[in-house]
């Protein structure tokens, strides 16, 4: 992956479907570089987003945006084939719905998408240490899944320092990834906390001037990588 981080992924879940054409290029005219999906499915969060097909419309947007695919769904293998094909670039999973998770994540690259996994604010990291050498990425999800607008749980930055650790320790290299709350007065205490894709989604499409929005979340992300 050929980007400078920490990046920024607005979160089309606090879109106005109405207008979903026009608010992603919004974003991308203002620098995004990843468009963050989130999928759910009513069962495994209390909530119904959308499905593959939005997912390839967004796509058609710009053949250079980066198609970051999180699926808070049951039975997530049955639908990880539909999203590839729709032009997700990279597909996370929760550790929570997965039976059997070496194989969904062998599943996913399979198809030729790289790999995330998730935990929500209650699961412990160490659920996940056995399949960190195999995930490209690590979402952690500082809400409770299912809806927006939700405030972020601080705790979830102990969580950013003890991936941080286990990253440099075993000599990894998946990145991390904060999904909910994320807004102007915090982007930077979580960002760093070492993490590498913050997830935006009201803090961005709330915004009168959304291009503006992303341009102002992205610069502040690119100042810190200059300090």
């Amino acid at each position: 992956m050929n980007f400078d981080l920490p990046i920024l992924a607005p979160s089309i879940l606090a879109a106005d479907k109405a207008q979903l054409g026009a608010q992603v290029q919004a974003t991308l005219d203002g620098g995004a570089q990843w468009i963050h999906c989130d999928i759910m499915d009513g069962h495994f969060v209390p909530n119904i987003s959308f499905g593959p097909n939005v997912v390839a419309s967004v796509a058609r947007i710009s053949d250079e945006a980066f198609m970051d695919v999180h699926l808070m769904i049951e039975n997530p293998d049955q639908y990880i084939e539909a999203f590839c094909d729709a032009g997700a670039d990279l597909i996370s999973v929760h550790v929570e719905a997965c039976v059997h998770l070496h194989r969904t994540i062998q599943l996913i690259r399979s198809h030729g998408a790289m790999t995330g996994v998730v935990i929500n604010p209650a699961t412990p990291v160490s659920a996940i240490e056995p399949i960190l050498a195999e995930v490209d990425l690590v979402l952690l999800m500082s809400v409770n899944p299912g809806f927006g607008g939700q405030q972020f749980i601080p705790a979830t930055l102990s969580k950013v320092e003890q991936l941080v650790a286990l990253r440099e320790k075993q000599e990894l290299s998946f990145l991390i990834e904060i999904d909910g709350g994320v807004n102007s007065k915090n982007i930077v205490e979580i960002a760093e906390a070492g993490v590498d894709v913050l997830v935006a989604g009201n803090a961005v499409f709330s915004a009168e001037n959304i291009s503006a929005k992303v341009t102002e979340l992205q610069s502040t992300l690119s100042n810190l990588r200059s300090e």
